[in-house]
């Protein structure tokens, strides 16, 4: 799967604006960053041009030289003071930073409460000549930012996966196998009512690991409980622990879909009397070394995310010099068994 910038969807430039105006790109770059040499009706009407087109004025230098920004975009949605409790994402970013600084390229971060938001940021960024690509994260069902990336021509590449991503270039790993491979395990062990702590609705990622987890436990005869989504934080993870714990068949093992709610969901097992494993199992999404201080270690997928993030910035490095690259498949992940995880007692 590949994107490539089509010349319908190509930046504005000073010669377009030059050409709508009747004057030169001197004329217009003078007239945009207020210089002398060009009257005031002039002036006037480049700036409106500028503004139709959606160039802005602070780029008319670099797009006169051709420069490259030599930096690329990532908004994300996501409370700023929540940022530095989510392991994936501060592994994820640590992973696109060592590639981007290794080739001479910044990363422009930006934390927004929606994805409106987030796209506006795009818009700003590629209007401005500050980025030259852009990483996104968090794909939903039916993403308005997808074709409007599409159509500004912004070379992008998302982290996720390729049924959401249209043209534009995916990095992704398969969920769906990691959730049937931990389905089984917990099979294995005896379990036979079973639950999961999601994510946010809406999500690519949640719904495919919904559609797993529901078509792995009908296959292997297993109890499923509702899934319970959620927003991530420990403070839902509990509640919707607490939940399941009071509901008639409690389930004997929960998947979680992040750490921080696996150990939430630890603390209100234990607060509750019952005994980890041996009356309820636990299994977290994404190991980190949260997973694994906590008594008892909590079983967990892993994978290598700062690897992960690596790989979505090379990827996007490669098609802001190319204007062509492949999707990336990534490593699957893969259940690492730790001592939140045993036989059901009864």
């Amino acid at each position: 799967m590949s994107q490539q910038k089509s010349p319908a969807a190509r930046r504005p430039t000073i010669a377009d604006i030059a050409k709508i105006v009747g004057v030169s790109k001197v004329s217009v770059s003078n007239a945009l960053n207020g210089q002398p040499g060009v009257s005031e009706a002039t002036r006037a009407k480049v700036v409106a041009a500028a503004e139709e087109l959606g160039f802005v004025r602070n780029s008319a230098a670099r797009a006169l030289s051709g420069a490259k920004a030599a930096a690329v975009g990532l908004a994300l949605c996501r409370p700023a003071r929540m940022l530095g409790t989510e392991p994936f994402f501060m592994e994820l970013i640590g992973g696109i930073e060592k590639v981007l600084s290794d080739a001479s390229y910044s990363l422009a971060l930006q934390v927004v409460p929606d994805h409106d938001r987030g796209l506006e940021a795009y818009r700003r960024w590629w209007g401005e000549r500050h980025i030259d690509g852009a990483i996104l994260v968090d794909l939903r069902e039916n993403d308005a930012r997808v074709p409007a990336l599409e159509e500004m021509g912004l070379p992008t590449v998302v982290i996720g996966h390729p049924s959401g991503a249209g043209t534009l270039t995916p990095v992704w790993s398969d969920d769906a196998a990691a959730v049937r491979e931990t389905m089984e395990y917990l099979a294995a062990l005896g379990h036979r009512r079973v639950a999961r702590v999601a994510g946010l609705t809406g999500l690519v990622h949640t719904s495919l690991r919904d559609r797993a987890f529901a078509e792995a436990c009908a296959d292997l005869g297993l109890q499923a409980q509702p899934v319970v989504h959620t927003d991530y934080t420990g403070e839902e993870g509990a509640r919707a622990t607490r939940r399941l714990l009071l509901s008639a068949g409690r389930p004997t093992a929960v998947l979680y879909d992040n750490d921080i709610m696996a150990v939430a969901g630890l603390s209100v097992a234990q607060e509750m009397g019952l005994q980890v494993p041996r009356d309820l199992s636990i299994v977290a999404w994404d190991d980190s070394p949260l997973a694994q201080v906590v008594r008892p270690p909590l079983t967990a997928l892993s994978r290598d995310i700062h690897a992960y993030g690596a790989n979505a910035a090379r990827t996007l490095l490669a098609l802001v010099t190319d204007r062509r690259a492949a999707g990336y498949e990534d490593l699957a992940p893969r259940l690492t068994p730790r001592g939140s995880t045993a036989p059901p007692a009864a």
